[in-house]
């Protein structure tokens, strides 16, 4: 008899003790978990693959997003994302049991949490782009958001209000370090950039570019590269932002680059890579 394949352990909650209620029948755990909701509260959180601080960082999120708590010990969850499925362990510290419904998301590449409407005041903390936030009104130019604090009210928008072109998102992020399982300005990794700019226009995508490659868009023939176009290599991907210039979040510079696409393929084949596939986001970028 053959072996039932399991499901992704990167998208699915389940490990050698317990397992999410929602994967019973699919995976075989000592016991299932319905979980319980929490909510990030702080600007950005680790999402790691063990529960150490030393542990590799897979992704991250941001405020205002919800995750699953399966599991708690010693100052770290177990949690699932619900942005994208991804589980691991993130810590507790930064986690929320009251859910705040958010109103506003940061459209600003990144923007300070002020104690006072006023910019000479030192900020708390510094936001990334679609941080999510719950305003209780208006003061000025600033916004009051119901956890304490201002944001300066241009760098935000309704949730719901999206940006008209993921390319020139992505764009922004130009000399951004890259890091790798990183989601901010700060610093990111090749499939977050991707993941960012998508999430501002309205569009929901996997977190690694394996998933990126087998799950979004419609695949079209390299032949014809144009803005918009992600380019997919085993492990790595791509913005065309152009028919021939070429964004990535890349370890090769250590961070966001543009650069000719001419130059990047040949650069990733000399390394051993071929490229994979080329796919195409719904709707179309706007033309340079």
């Amino acid at each position: 008899m053959s072996k039932r394949a399991l499901p992704d352990p990167r998208r699915h909650a389940y490990r050698g003790d317990l397992a999410s209620e929602a994967l019973r029948g699919q995976v075989d755990a000592p016991r299932y978990i319905q979980g319980e909701l929490r909510q990030v509260t702080a600007p950005v959180l680790p999402l790691r693959r063990e529960p150490r601080f030393d542990s590799t960082l897979d992704t991250e999120a941001l405020l205002g997003e919800t995750v699953t708590v399966y599991d708690e010990s010693e100052g770290w969850a177990w949690v699932q994302i619900a942005r994208d499925s991804y589980v691991g362990y993130m810590p507790s510290e930064g986690l929320g049991s009251r859910i705040v419904p958010p109103t506003h998301r940061i459209a600003a590449l990144r923007t300070y949490i002020f104690p006072q409407p006023d910019s000479k005041s030192p900020p708390l903390a510094l936001l990334s782009l679609n941080a999510l936030i719950s305003a209780s009104g208006m003061y000025g130019k600033f916004l009051a958001l119901a956890s304490g604090g201002f944001v300066y009210a241009p760098h935000v928008v309704p949730v719901g209000e999206t940006a008209a072109d993921f390319v020139a998102v992505a764009e922004a992020f130009l000399g951004t370090p890259y890091l790798w399982g990183g989601r901010t300005s700060v610093g990111l990794d090749c499939s977050g950039l991707v993941q960012l700019a998508a999430e501002a226009v309205g569009i929901v995508v996997p977190r690694d570019a394996d998933m990126q490659a087998a799950e979004i868009g419609e695949r079209v023939e390299s032949t014809r590269l144009r803005r918009g176009d992600l380019v997919f290599w085993e492990g790595h991907v791509g913005i065309m932002t152009s028919g021939k210039d070429f964004l990535h979040a890349n370890a090769h510079h250590m961070a966001v680059e543009l650069e000719p696409f001419d130059q990047a393929k040949d650069r990733i084949k000399a390394a051993g890579y071929d490229m994979l596939c080329v796919r195409r986001l719904p709707g179309r970028p706007k033309s340079r």
